[in-house]
């Protein structure tokens, strides 16, 4: 039994155009059908949560799905900005990257991510760590009303 009664808001902030693609095809095939919202790099995603520019009409996500590895602003430093602002710095955060290295994963933990996912290499398994972590959050957590 869900404990969402609707669909979650999802950002995702990916600069590979594969990844953002393999990951919105994965969670459209969820048995939910999010709002999936993708920004391009740390900049957009900062201005998407604090509704400037273009992004004055963003909605407030209830999940943020963070790559490290970005132009302009990397992941790590989205996450500092992130977890200073009391407006947004609720918000759960799911670093998913290719990095495995053990540096990167402390610091996204010691800057308050909720999980760190190293992304498969193997499509399959791709999907399905997606899927789970669509599961997770909109199925099992209970997450803070907007």
């Amino acid at each position: 039994m869900s404990n969402q009664a609707k669909p979650i808001d999802i950002l995702l902030a990916e600069d590979s155009e594969t990844d953002a693609e393999l990951t919105m095809d994965a969670l459209q095939q969820g048995k939910i059908r999010n709002n999936i919202y993708h920004v391009w790099d740390g900049e957009e995603v900062l201005q998407f949560l604090r509704k400037e520019g273009e992004y004055k009409d963003a909605v407030r996500p209830d999940l943020i799905l963070l790559d490290l590895n970005m132009p302009r602003m990397d992941g790590r430093t989205v996450l500092k900005e992130l977890r200073s602002d009391d407006r947004i710095k609720a918000i759960p955060v799911v670093v998913l990257t290719t990095s495995s290295q053990e540096r990167d994963i402390h610091e996204s933990y010691g800057l308050a991510a909720n999980n760190y996912i190293v992304k498969p290499v193997d499509l399959v398994q791709f999907f399905e760590v997606i899927q789970s972590v669509q599961e997770f959050w909109v199925n099992v957590v209970k997450l803070p009303k907007k």
